[in-house]
């Protein structure tokens, strides 16, 4: 039996999904990024229930409009730190070819993994401090680490000649 609480939000969800996706949708290329963000506005909504006007279509609105503003930074830093890692790679030969090598490996992955590698390699999080940004377990970070890294593995082309010259032939 659902609460009163619940069938509150049920109403509201049924209600003002369509308008907030809608909302978002129009403001994000993705539509996946989209379908995700709306979501989290009503996430948000049910944590904050009791506290906030959460049942207020103005507030879930507001509320969209900043999870918007915090994806858009997360590009922009996520562009930003691309357009870094080129310039200090002003590498020529072959280590600006491992350089674009490593640069496709990361961007065939998924959106998290990417995240959670950068967090780890780039911006030298422990697995602790790597779990309070993801707002997860350290378990689970560490879990989402090993897969990312996983997922690298297997997007790196496999170079017969890079295994022949560990091998010493």
């Amino acid at each position: 039996m659902l609460s009163e609480r619940e069938l509150a939000f049920i109403t509201l969800h049924k209600d003002c999904y369509p308008r907030v996706f809608g909302f978002v949708r129009r403001r994000v290329s993705d539509a996946e990024l989209a379908q995700e963000l709306a979501a989290d506005v009503f996430r948000v909504a049910w944590q904050k229930w009791d506290v906030a006007r959460a049942t207020e279509p103005a507030w879930l609105f507001a509320v969209a409009r900043n999870l918007l503003g915090n994806a858009y930074r997360s590009h922009e830093r996520q562009q930003a730190l691309h357009l870094r890692l080129r310039e200090s790679a002003g590498a020529t030969g072959a280590a600006a070819e491992r350089n674009e090598v490593v640069e496709h490996a990361m961007a065939a992955l998924r959106e998290k993994d990417r995240d959670v590698l950068q967090l780890a390699y780039w911006d030298e999080l422990s697995i602790a401090e790597i779990a309070g940004v993801l707002q997860c377990s350290e378990s689970a970070a560490k879990v989402r680490l090993h897969r990312a890294r996983e997922a690298f593995r297997k997007a790196m082309p496999v170079r017969a000649e890079t295994a022949s010259q560990k091998m010493g032939a």
